[in-house]
């Protein structure tokens, strides 16, 4: 039963993020996470940005993973340039490999989120799912998304919060920081002091299957319990589409 906790690889950066456990590693190559989670988040995001990308946009994956958002990203909003950024050298590898099986022109980045090896406005779009929970230096990064965003680009921001990090459930079969969890507002503030600006048009609380560790949602399926509003309940899930200033 300790397999699950072992990590996939060596850190390279440090203490800078959190490594996935070899079960977290082989879920983000699973078809529950590519349909349920992934293509979710990027078809909610869609509608929260509102507007198309401008023309020849450039799409940074900030935390790519295994490159399995790739063809989601392209065929969401055709970016004229694609790029992936990750720290961990074996899930580079692997998006490379996916890349290749899509098709897809992908420039890949080795780093931290922390220090990206980009020039200042120089990206359109950040797409950013489910990543500043693994780091450690979450305002650091955020400013380095600041930084390399154009006046006017978007940052796709899409997080779990504490609520469903902080279950036995995750726990037990993931690994993360703890102590930088936030609450989905926690998160939304962070963006603000950064920052960005956004409207509550902007803004997604999914209270998705997935991420109700306690039960799945299925108290709510078999009308056992009703269904709590926003507002009524602990978001488990905050999406985001936000704006660096002209």
């Amino acid at each position: 039963m300790n397999a699950p906790m072992q990590p996939v690889a060596h850190n390279p950066a440090g203490n800078k993020y959190v490594e996935e456990t070899r079960f977290g590693f082989w879920f983000l190559q699973s078809h529950v996470w590519q349909h349920h989670v992934l293509r979710v988040a990027i078809n909610d995001l869609k509608g929260l940005l509102g507007q198309p990308l401008p023309e020849g946009a450039v799409l940074l994956d900030a935390g790519c993973g295994q490159g399995k958002s790739f063809r989601l990203l392209q065929n969401a909003f055709a970016p004229a340039q694609l790029m992936g950024l990750d720290a961990d050298p074996h899930s580079l590898t692997m998006s490379r490999a996916e890349a290749e099986r899509e098709g897809l022109q992908v420039q890949l980045l080795s780093s931290d989120c922390a220090s990206i090896q980009l020039g200042d406005a120089s990206v359109d779009v950040i797409f950013c799912h489910q990543t500043f929970h693994h780091l450690v230096e979450q305002e650091a990064a955020l400013a380095e998304f600041w930084r390399v965003l154009k006046p006017g680009g978007w940052l796709l921001f899409a997080e779990s919060t504490q609520f469903y990090i902080d279950t036995w459930v995750i726990r037990w079969l993931f690994r993360h920081p703890m102590h930088v969890q936030r609450t989905a507002e926690e998160y939304l503030q962070m963006l603000r002091d950064q920052g960005f600006e956004f409207g509550p048009q902007n803004v997604s609380y999914p209270y998705l299957w997935w991420s109700r560790s306690s039960d799945f949602g299925l108290l709510e399926r078999w009308k056992l319990v009703k269904p709590k509003a926003v507002g009524q309940r602990n978001e488990t899930l905050v999406n985001a589409a936000v704006r660096k200033p002209l």
